[in-house]
This record gives structure tokens, sequence and C-alpha cells, in this order.
């Protein structure tokens, strides 16, 4: 069984400081450009809201998650709640000795106070893709699956908007005993690019966006940065954004695709959102 290792750690920057940023300074602070290797567990802990994101691509050998130096404690979810979502092919999540099978785009939400966690491909040609999100809990809740089909579905959007989606909460307040994290998915119909248009900042929480299901020749433009001080990162497949808590968050892409979007902070409300209308971007 192969342990995690500390792969990168992102300080938090002010929005004063990020108007002055080039390409490649606000790539190295809020992209996160490789996730998924074979084999491999890849984290990076980011101090906005203490969130880490990471991907575990497992192959022949089972991926565990070890202690983690920037958090101090003795195992990964001493202090922390765990979000999996699997993006690629059938794997298993063990936790304690208990398992969970998750088949492609099925989510499991871990509690606090876990010791052992592994994962596991089901086919080692097609390996899962396990997605995961941490945020610091207070106190335990059970661990839990959650189907696909039994997430909270929402359509929005239009064709005549090119952003006709379906959006898929999977570890919210009504679905699980999370303490902080809140987690989803959303995916744009053929001919739809845009998504979270007209976008929003929420100055409460901070969030992640993993973007997948993209044509590798494909890009997704993320928009980001202070409402009357846009920037953009150009994003691939399977590639991640963190987004700050003062910060737009919205894209568009040169053909549809899909992201998976997390959040922690004070308000687990999915609607807890400060509107930036379009005429009042800058």
């Amino acid at each position: 069984m192969t342990a995690s290792k500390t792969i990168d750690e992102r300080q938090a920057a002010h929005p004063r400081d990020v108007r002055n940023y080039d390409t490649e300074a606000l790539r190295a602070d809020f992209l996160i450009e490789r996730l998924f290797a074979p084999g491999e567990l890849l984290l990076t802990y980011s101090h906005y809201d203490r969130m880490i994101v990471g991907g575990a691509t497992p192959t022949t050998a089972a991926l565990s998650l070890a202690p983690f130096a920037p958090t101090g404690t003795p195992f990964f979810l001493a202090r922390r709640e765990l979000g999996v979502i699997n993006i690629g092919g059938a794997g298993r999540v063990t936790i304690d000795g208990q398992a969970f099978e998750l088949p492609n785009l099925d989510a499991l939400y871990v509690g606090l106070g876990a010791k052992e966690v592994s994962f596991t491909s089901a086919d080692a040609a097609n390996p899962a893709k396990f997605y995961l999100t941490s945020a610091p809990a207070h106190r335990e809740a059970p661990h839990q699956l959650i189907r696909k089909e039994d997430a909270n579905t929402i359509h929005l959007g239009s064709p005549e908007t090119s952003n006709k989606r379906t959006i898929r909460q999977y570890i919210m307040p009504n679905t699980t005993g999370t303490n902080q994290l809140v987690m989803g998915m959303t995916a744009l119909e053929p001919g739809s690019v845009w998504n979270s248009m007209p976008c929003h900042t929420h100055t409460r929480r901070m969030e992640a966006y993993l973007y997948f299901n993209l044509d590798p020749a494909h890009r997704v433009f993320h928009f980001m940065g202070e409402p009357t001080q846009t920037r953009h990162l150009l994003v691939a497949n399977e590639q991640a954004v963190i987004s700050p808590n003062w910060s737009i968050h919205c894209g568009c892409g040169t053909s549809n695709y899909a992201f998976v979007w997390a959040m922690a902070g004070d308000n687990v409300e999915f609607t807890d959102m400060d509107p930036a209308p379009v005429d009042s971007l800058r």
C-alpha cells in the first residue's frame, strides 16, 4: 500500500496584490495543474479556509492517506472531514476496514476521526480517479455514500444563453452530517459553455473547481478576481482552480465540460452568494 505525501502548499493572497500578477504568478497561486497521475496520490494544501484538494489514481496497488505535515495532526482526518467524487473507472474506498464501492460519478463523505483511508481501482487499465477535498471539522459525522442518482438535482440555464446545465449536490447539510464542506458537480449540455453566469462572490467561504470531461484539445477560460478587477486562467482537462472568497468564479469553455465544485467556510447554504451583475464587471 502506497502512502500519500506532501505535494504542494499555497499561501493566501490579498486581492490588492493579485491586481499586479502576471500570468505565471496567477497560475502559480491559483491553478493546480497536476491532480491525477497513475499510481500517485497528489495533494495541495490551500490557506484559504485550509482546504486540501487532491487526486488519487490507484493502479495495481492501493493508495492511502498518510499523516499530512501542514495539518500537524497524528493522522489525516484527526481534525478534518473529507469529500470524494470518482471521475474515473470503478473503484473502492476503504475507511477503517469498511469498504465503499464508488463507480463513476458517485460520491463519499468521510467523517472526522477516520484513521485509515485507502483507495483502490477495480481495473488498473481503467483506474478510478478519486477527486478529494478536505476541510477542518469540529464534530464527528457518519461516513455516507451518495449515489449520482440520489444527489439533489437542479436543472438551470438555457440553450439561448449557452448555459444549459445540470447541478448535482452531493455533500450538503441536508444530505450528510457535514461540518463545513459542501461539494457537488455541474455538467453542461452539448452546445452550452458558460457556467455560473451571472457570476458572484461569497465572502464567507472559498471554493475549488475541478474541470473534467473536457477534450484535451479544448480549454476552459476560468474567470476570477475582484468584480471590477477580473482576471482569467486557461484550464485544461482535470485541472483545478483555487477560488478565494473575494473572487468571482465563472467559466467559458471552447466546448461543453463538467466540473466539481467544493466550498468551505462559515456558511454551508448553497444560495449564500453576493451577485456580481454582468454590467458591473470590469
